[in-house]
């Protein structure tokens, strides 16, 4: 049975109704499950010897420059462009700058550009409702339900074998030859993220600044990006405020403490409420950086047709006192329309 077909069925407490999953043959779920586990294990083991290695030892300057430079590159890469430029097409990017953030998003480790489009389109077209490939409430409302749903929302469902459709959820990609090749690419730009930092390391510090830049601007930042991002999934879906309206059963929240790390997409809430909208942070203190780099990108000449947020649009998906957080009847929903 379809996602589309058991989302009928759904009051919004339960457990998401079960339906079929592909086959898969005993060596495809092999291959998947090590491809995955030494995606999201391979950083984690980096984070281990970080530790290790920093005990009684300290850091140095360059290490800790290497590994912000490296997550802001590959994080601005997710965030403006494979979220907010490729996803919901929030502005049009020459086309240097798009292959660019796509390069970079990939170098992410997070997987390949024309994949992550496409689950995260599925997403808003089934927030928080079957079909959602992550969603905190696939297990219900109730404590135990809650707790599995965090850990599927977070990891679980990248161990899960749920595929989405790129021909139904990213044709626009698959049709682009540039990231079709980029998409293909996907496992050198991991080696290339890697490469990179200890290439730096090394001409800086010989073989141990390679050592140490390959851990703490290679695995630590992956590591670190990941779980950040898998935040937004997880926590921005249980926790923090929702000042603005969304589609029925969506409990996207913002989250301030994840604002600075996320880069601005910890404005969750407000994101879910206007998906094609560039600026996620829109209220004042709100932090944005994502947003700040598309305004540079803009003025530069990079980017058109920016989506910006006008009073009018805020002012009508802003909630009154006493308005519920979801305004959209629930025949309405799901949605294929990821860009409103």
């Amino acid at each position: 049975m379809s996602a589309d077909a058991v989302s009928g069925h759904y009051d919004g407490t339960n457990s998401f109704p079960d339906y079929q999953e592909p086959a898969q043959t005993p060596a495809q779920r092999i291959l998947q499950l090590t491809v995955t586990a030494v995606l999201v294990a391979g950083p984690f083991a980096g984070l281990v010897a970080a530790v290790w290695l920093l005990w009684g030892h300290g850091v140095g300057f360059a290490d800790i420059g290497l590994a912000v430079f490296f997550y802001l590159l590959t994080g601005f890469g997710v965030t403006v462009g494979f979220h907010r430029c490729l996803t919901h097409r929030s502005f049009s990017a020459r086309p240097a700058l798009r292959i660019a953030l796509a390069i970079a998003g990939s170098m992410s480790f997070q997987g390949e550009v024309n994949g992550w489009v496409a689950v995260h389109r599925r997403h808003h077209a089934f927030t928080d409702r079957p079909g959602d490939p992550h969603s905190p409430y696939r297990y219900g409302t109730g404590p135990a339900g809650q707790l599995r749903g965090i850990l599927h929302a977070h990891t679980g469902w990248l161990f899960g074998h749920d595929p989405t459709s790129r021909q139904d959820y990213a044709p626009d990609m698959l049709a682009d030859p540039a990231m079709r090749a980029i998409s293909r690419a996907f496992p050198a730009l991991c080696v290339v993220s890697l490469a990179l930092p200890f290439t730096i390391g090394w001409a800086i510090g010989g073989a141990r600044g390679a050592l140490l830049a390959l851990l703490w601007a290679g695995l630590v930042r992956i590591f670190l990006l990941q779980h950040v991002t898998w935040s937004v999934n997880s926590l921005c879906h249980l926790l923090g405020s929702r000042p603005y309206t969304t589609r029925r059963y969506d409990r996207a929240t913002n989250l301030w403490p994840l604002a600075l790390l996320s880069l601005g997409e910890s404005w969750h809430n407000t994101h879910h409420s206007d998906p094609a909208c560039a600026r996620h942070g829109v209220d004042r203190g709100q932090i944005d950086l994502s947003a700040e780099l598309i305004r540079v990108f803009e003025r530069a000449g990079w980017a058109t047709r920016v989506r910006w947020p006008s009073a009018a649009r805020l002012d009508k998906h802003r909630r009154r006192p006493g308005e519920p957080a979801e305004t959209v009847l629930a025949s309405q929903v799901p949605s294929r329309e990821w860009v409103r």
